[in-house]
């Protein structure tokens, strides 16, 4: 004797031959249960949810992926807003508490760490009218950089002053003061201090 199928897909193959079955031989299945009619009908009620199913899996699949790119890009700035704030406050608590950051897990991480080892190799191979960027290497030392500020003076013996705030090993100055011999330099940073200066570049855009 058959055996009932269990598949979806095979009970469906048998339902149709079913209903087509006893739709072409009504004279040797004359009353059956269900009528070949609603057979048919409940069977196309069937595949449409079938397909509604199937169509909804993949929208919940795709919200789901876009929920967790959004949510990844979301992490990535936050941690990068929040390594600016740590940088512009100089580790006051007060002030990244305005931000909800801070307090005593903050303290304790900073105390486990060391500053950063001295950037290397700072070059400015790429120059305009009143523009350049510059690029450095990371240190091969100390503790993780958080940041680094890019550091310039008059040439020869101006103050130096923070000119820009960068999270990679690269920043691109604009708006500089044409004419004058401009000296820039690179600093690492964390919670824990600042690095050694790197080597010194100089510019006369």
């Amino acid at each position: 004797m058959a055996q009932f199928p269990r598949s979806e897909a095979n009970i469906r193959l048998l339902g149709q031959v079913v209903a087509h079955g006893l739709a072409e031989n009504g004279a040797l299945f004359p009353a059956p249960p269900l009528a070949p009619a609603a057979l048919s009908a409940l069977l196309a009620e069937f595949i449409a949810a079938t397909e509604a199913a199937r169509a909804a899996k993949a929208a919940a699949l795709g919200a789901v992926a876009a929920k967790k790119g959004k949510f990844k890009a979301l992490k990535a700035a936050l941690k990068q807003e929040l390594r600016y704030a740590e940088l512009v406050a100089e580790g006051d608590d007060a002030k990244l508490k305005l931000l909800g950051w801070g307090g005593r897990a903050a303290a304790t991480e900073a105390s486990a760490l060391t500053p950063p080892g001295q950037p290397l190799s700072l070059k400015a191979p790429e120059q305009g009218e009143d523009w350049l960027t510059l690029f450095w290497k990371a240190p091969p030392d100390g503790g993780a950089v958080a940041a680094y500020k890019v550091e310039r003076r008059l040439r020869p013996d101006g103050a130096w002053l923070t000119a820009a705030l960068s999270l990679d090993c690269k920043a691109t100055l604009s708006a500089q003061e044409r004419g004058r011999e401009w000296e820039y330099r690179v600093v690492a940073v964390n919670k824990a201090g600042e690095s050694a200066p790197s080597n010194t570049v100089t510019a006369v855009l």
